[in-house]
């Protein structure tokens, strides 16, 4: 009897035992998890198109994190829906467009939305259809333009800058083809929308394509038959821009993220992925 009441006790002990370690293991490991968490990251929601912006704002992501901040970005292939979505509060910032885009969609849209910070520009050119150089070009040949406004401007300034074309005087940056005062070609100018420029190449003999567009369709400014000049009024005129609501621009995470990007890193990172194709802003 006596040993089986040994036993017993002993195992009681044993359970009592083992609990307790149990339990202090557990208390320990919840102190532990609690205690090891990191500081947790804002999140900066930005819309960008494909390239080079998304590019550039994932490289500049991982430097933004030793700030407190990460990007979530969500990508568009227009140049209206990310404007309206940063108007309507559900993007913090857009970076896709040039400033004198970003002015006219203020201007025909109402909305107030400003640049928080100017970071690099993309040279427009002139790239190869159906005809392979600009001494070959024919008489009546086609040349398609982008068809929103400051686009097709700029297009068109590139086109007179290689004597193809003359504009009216005051013309500038607002410039349609009802511009053109003189066209010694007899030029078809075609009108289409910026994003399918590129897939027009096979059916227009030349083709004058946003730097953005060009990258994503796989040409190389080294291809261009003719480029803006970084010297020229397009450098300034065309700067891309992170877009934000009026105000907003001066908020903590805005600042830093601009910071980031007008970093000598990132300056160096363009520098070396895009060959020329797209330029930091000075």
């Amino acid at each position: 009897m006596k040993k089986i009441l040994s036993t017993l006790l002993i195992a009681a002990l044993s359970v009592s035992v083992l609990a307790g370690c149990s339990n202090g293991s557990s208390d320990s490991s919840a102190a532990g998890d609690s205690g090891a968490g990191s500081t947790e990251l804002k999140q900066i929601t930005i819309g960008a198109s494909p390239a080079p912006h998304t590019e550039i704002l994932k490289k500049a992501n991982e430097l933004l994190k030793s700030k407190g901040y990460e990007l979530k970005i969500q990508e568009f292939n227009d140049y209206i829906q990310p404007n309206l979505a940063v108007n309507n509060k559900e993007l913090d910032a857009n970076y896709f467009q040039h400033i004198t885009y970003l002015k006219d969609f203020n201007e025909k849209q109402g909305t107030k939305l400003v640049s928080a910070g100017d970071i690099h520009y993309e040279p427009f050119g002139i790239y190869a259809g159906k005809t392979k150089s600009l001494d070959a070009l024919a008489d009546g040949a086609v040349v398609a333009v982008p068809n929103d406004t400051t686009n097709e401007a700029r297009a068109l300034l590139l086109l007179e800058d290689q004597g193809l074309i003359k504009l009216k005087e005051d013309a500038g940056i607002t410039a349609t083809k009802n511009d053109i005062t003189e066209n010694p070609k007899n030029l078809k100018i075609q009108e289409i929308e910026a994003a399918q420029t590129v897939r027009s190449l096979p059916d227009v003999d030349l083709a004058v394509i946003n730097g953005n567009y060009a990258i994503s369709g796989g040409l190389k400014v080294a291809d261009a038959l003719a480029t803006e000049s970084d010297a020229s009024l397009a450098a300034t005129a065309y700067v891309n821009v992170i877009a934000v609501r009026e105000g907003d621009e001066n908020r903590e995470d805005i600042k830093a993220l601009i910071e980031v990007l007008k970093s000598d890193e990132i300056k160096e990172y363009i520098d070396n992925t895009y060959s020329g194709a797209v330029v930091p802003a000075k």
